[in-house]
């Protein structure tokens, strides 16, 4: 080796050496505080494990039980997944909707944008799940407007069948983060494109269709993609609002995975879940990709 190419070389580990130093705060955060507890958690979910006892080996147990001995895991899993297939489009819809009109060109723009925002600032809060729940008590707001008009309402949270509803008008409500991100979209598309689409005698409704939802496909799958898995981990609302019932209609997984964790301090068990939840999002998210090849358009991919 010349002396030329040993200095390169020298050269060369210097730069990733210094490259590995300056993420070296980050690589020692996940390591430390996310890889290894993932690996501890990992080994767990084959213990029984209550935190005031030494951890115990009983392999596949939890997992046996929990897939076919456990309702509540059933009662969680579906209701789980009720609240992803509706909250998730109709949010992603209604903040696309939001995201168009706020697109237009109107004076004081700024303020309406500010203003609609505004409730995703305070995010999935306690003091919001709070306010949610006096507003759909028995005597809270949306009650007291029914009766303005002659109807009688109900205690929303307190029944079965419209408990789930209520937190799923919540997520809808907090759509603002998928809105700045569609409207961030929207301001990329080239105008020539509706021109082009006008010249060729489309309407504002046939533009939409054949030039907006194209071109913000890739947008749309990575809103959906964050706001599924953001969806499998709802918990707050769940817990400040309903506590998982009635007759666990509300019953969210992450709640009683927090349930078996920290009421019952089975470790173990709730380990398990944890790894499983991980696996049922891994699998939606790649059914969403593997179904995105038929529906997102990529410019670089000649429209495929």
């Amino acid at each position: 080796m010349t002396k030329f190419a040993a200095a390169n070389k020298q050269k060369q580990w210097q730069s990733y050496l210094q490259g590995y130093l300056f993420i070296s705060p980050w690589l020692l955060g996940f390591f430390l505080l996310t890889f290894w507890p993932m690996l501890q958690s990992l080994y767990f979910s084959f213990t029984d494990y209550s935190l005031l006892e030494a951890e115990k080996w009983i392999g596949t147990d939890n997992y046996h039980k929990i897939l076919f001995d456990d309702s509540s895991f059933i009662n969680s899993i579906k209701a789980t997944f009720i609240f992803v297939l509706l909250a998730v489009p109709i949010k992603l819809a209604g903040a696309l909707l939001i995201a168009v009109v706020l697109n237009m060109k109107l004076k004081g723009m700024f303020i309406y944008r500010t203003v609609i925002y505004f409730p995703s600032l305070i995010g999935s809060s306690v003091a919001v799940a709070i306010l949610w729940s006096n507003l759909f008590g028995r005597d809270g707001l949306i009650n007291q407007l029914l009766l303005t008009v002659g109807i009688e309402g109900m205690n929303w949270i307190g029944i079965p069948q419209t408990a789930l509803l209520t937190l799923i008008i919540l997520a809808v409500w907090q759509f603002g983060s998928s809105m700045v991100i569609f409207l961030a979209g929207l301001k990329q598309i080239p105008h020539e494109l509706y021109e082009a689409a006008a010249v060729d005698g489309a309407g504002k409704v046939r533009s939409f269709f054949a030039v907006t939802l194209p071109m913000l496909s890739p947008i749309i799958l990575f809103n959906l993609v964050l706001q599924t898995i953001g969806a499998f981990q709802m918990f707050t609302q769940a817990f400040i609002i309903t506590r998982g019932g009635p007759l666990e209609s509300t019953y969210m997984y992450a709640l009683y995975l927090f349930e078996k964790a920290f009421t019952r301090y089975q470790m173990g068990y709730a380990s398990a879940l944890a790894w499983i939840l991980l696996l049922i999002i891994g699998v939606v998210t790649a059914l969403i990709f593997f179904s995105s090849k038929r529906w997102v358009h990529y410019e670089t991919e000649g429209g495929k």
